[in-house]
C-alpha cells in the first residue's frame, strides 16, 4: 500500500507542477498575443487594396446642391485643380474657386464618385478608386493644359502630393501644388509623437464586423462658426474607408522625396484633425527646391482649424498666399 501512495503522490506532484508550468505560462500567451493583435492592426501587415471598378461621376444621386462639383471653365490657358478632402465635397472650395476664376485660371472641383450621395455607396469604396478618379481627371487637365496646378486640404492634400510623386520626373508634372492640413501619417506615436485618434489602433479589427459608426449626411453644422457652418459631407465613422485611407498614406509618405515641383505647404499648429507635425514630416522629406511654408495659429473657434479654405477669417489671405505663389516667377 505504501507503494501505491508514493506512485499516486508522485502523480498529483506532476500534475501539480504541470498545471503550475500552464498558469505560468499563460498570461506570458495571452500579452504575446495582445502584442501581435496590436503589431496586425497598426502595420497593416498582409492589408491589401481589392481590384475594384473605376468610379463613374454620377451627381444626380447627390444629396445637396452644395454638394456638387464647382467648374468655371472661361477659355484660359492654364487651370487649377482642387481635390477635396474626406468625408467632404468641393464646397469647401466655394470661395478661393470664384478667385482664382477672376484671376486668370479655369477651375475644376470635383466631387469625387460616392462622396455626397448616398452613403451606402461610399462605403463600398476605397482610397485606390477616389485617388483613380482624380488621376484620370487629372490626366485629362494635362491634355487639355499646358499649365495645371494643383490644390488640396486634407486627403486632397495627400492626393495632391500623390499627383507629385507620379509625374514630378516627367511632362506631366503639375506646374505648382499647394498642400493645406495633409496627412501623410495617421497615428504615429513612437516615431513622430503624435496620435490623431486612439481608436484607430484596433481600427483594422472594428473594420471587419462595422462599416459605419453614426453615419449621416450633413448640409450645415449651424453649431459651428467661422464660414464652418456651411461645412458638407458626411458625419460619423468609417472604419473600412478610414483603414483604406490609412493605407495609402503609409505608401504616399514612404514616397515623398520623388516630389521635386515647387510647393506651398499651409498647416494650422492647432488643428484638430489632421496633427501638425505632419507637416514636418512633408517638408523634410520632399525633394522641392522651391517651397513656401506657413504654420499659423488661429484664435479658438468652434471648428478644428482644419478646412483652411473656408474659414471667413483666414480663407482670403490663405487664398492670395497660394495665388501669389502660383504667379511668381519659377524657380526650377
Amino acid at each position: 500500500m505504501e507503494e501505491i501512495s508514493t506512485v499516486i503522490g508522485g502523480a498529483d506532484g506532476a500534475t501539480s507542477i504541470y498545471v503550475a508550468s500552464c498558469m505560468t505560462f499563460l498570461p506570458i500567451c495571452i500579452l504575446v498575443l495582445i502584442v501581435l493583435f496590436f503589431i496586425w492592426n497598426i502595420s497593416l501587415i498582409f492589408y491589401k487594396e481589392k481590384k475594384e471598378p473605376k468610379l463613374k461621376s454620377d451627381e444626380s444621386k447627390c444629396f445637396s446642391e452644395k454638394c456638387r462639383s464647382i467648374l468655371y471653365v472661361k477659355g484660359h490657358d492654364k487651370a487649377v485643380l482642387f481635390i477635396h478632402g474626406f468625408p467632404t465635397t468641393p464646397s469647401m472650395y466655394s470661395y478661393p474657386a470664384k478667385v482664382l476664376s477672376e484671376r486668370g485660371y479655369d477651375v475644376y472641383a470635383p466631387l469625387i464618385p460616392t462622396f455626397g450621395a448616398d452613403y451606402k455607396e461610399f462605403e463600398e469604396t476605397s482610397f485606390s478608386q477616389w485617388f483613380s478618379f482624380i488621376d484620370d481627371y487629372y490626366i485629362e487637365l494635362k491634355n487639355k493644359y499646358e499649365r495645371v496646378y494643383v490644390i488640396g486640404v486634407s486627403m486632397g492634400g495627400a492626393m495632391t502630393l500623390k499627383i507629385a510623386e507620379k509625374y514630378s520626373a516627367s511632362p506631366l508634372a503639375p506646374e505648382k501644388i499647394a498642400v493645406l492640413s495633409a496627412p501623410v501619417a495617421y497615428n504615429s506615436l513612437l516615431r513622430d509623437h503624435f496620435v490623431t485618434s486612439w481608436s484607430f489602433y484596433i481600427g483594422r479589427f472594428l473594420a471587419l464586423f462595422i462599416k459605419e459608426i453614426g453615419a449621416k449626411c450633413i448640409e450645415c453644422k449651424p453649431e459651428s462658426e467661422d464660414g464652418n457652418e456651411n461645412w458638407t459631407g458626411y458625419g460619423g465613422t468609417f472604419p473600412r474607408q478610414g483603414l483604406s485611407l490609412i493605407y495609402n498614406l503609409k505608401i504616399i509618405r514612404k514616397d515623398l522625396a520623388k516630389v521635386s515641383v515647387p510647393i506651398i505647404s499651409i498647416h494650422d499648429k492647432g488643428d484638430k484633425t489632421v496633427p501638425f507635425g505632419n507637416q514636418k514630416i512633408i517638408l523634410s522629406s520632399i525633394s522641392s527646391s522651391d517651397i513656401e511654408a506657413y504654420s499659423p495659429e488661429m484664435p479658438n473657434y468652434r471648428h478644428t482649424h482644419h478646412s483652411l479654405l473656408m474659414y471667413d477669417s483666414c480663407k482670403k489671405e490663405y487664398t492670395d498666399l497660394i495665388f501669389n505663389f502660383f504667379e511668381k516667377e519659377d524657380k526650377r
